[in-house]
């Protein structure tokens, strides 16, 4: 009886190349299933970063679009509140003194003297320093009422007098103006006034947000 080995027979030079080509096939399918699952988890990779890249410059031009169109719009409100709004107490008599009365730029009032005349120009109550200081203050509470404003909005005073020492005497009535507090202001004692027989002016400021 022949030898078991004699019965197998060793693989011929073509079947060993098979074998190997077949190795090489299984190597080679499963390298490529490696490579194929590799190319997959890269393009996995880049389609997130480019969907979130896309998502982003979205958000982007979202934004930009928006800006663009809120942009004018604010633009648009500022420009209409810093429109300069002026008011004339006496038309006819601030034109010819070459005067506005008042202007208000935003939310910012700016009041020129007031003195105690009437709408012809003429004095009223000469000599009497209490009751010009009142109608002075009366002129004034008009304007600040035509806008919308009051005594507790005044932040700056200045009083301008041909007699110290007699506003100091009836100074005490600014205490019912002002009855939440003072503002700011320089008093001072001039020469004289745009108009002979003024003993006192007053001009102020004011802000109120609206």
């Amino acid at each position: 009886m022949k030898p078991f080995s004699a019965w197998v027979q060793p693989p011929s030079p073509l079947e060993r190349v098979g074998v190997r080509s077949h190795r090489r096939n299984k190597e080679f399918i499963y390298l490529s299933g490696q490579l194929l699952f590799s190319n997959k988890k890269i393009n996995m990779t880049k389609l997130f970063s480019s969907a979130a890249v896309l998502c982003m410059i979205a958000l982007f031009l979202g934004a930009c679009s928006g800006a663009g169109k809120s942009e004018p719009a604010a633009a648009e409100a500022i420009k209409s509140t810093e429109i300069p709004e002026y008011f004339n107490l006496r038309p006819k008599l601030e034109k010819d003194y070459g005067y506005t009365h008042a202007v208000r730029i935003g939310d910012h009032l700016k009041i020129s003297g007031a003195v105690s005349m009437n709408d012809t120009g003429h004095i009223v109550a000469p000599g009497d320093m209490a009751q010009q200081m009142k109608n002075c203050y009366s002129d004034l509470e008009k304007i600040l009422q035509h806008y919308g404003y009051s005594y507790d909005d005044v932040y700056a005073e200045n009083i301008y007098t041909t007699n110290m020492v007699e506003f100091i005497k009836v100074s005490g009535f600014r205490n019912s103006i002002y009855k939440k507090q003072f503002p700011t202001g320089t008093w001072l004692e001039v020469k004289g006034l745009a108009v002979e027989g003024q003993l006192i002016e007053i001009d102020m400021e004011a802000h109120k947000t609206r």
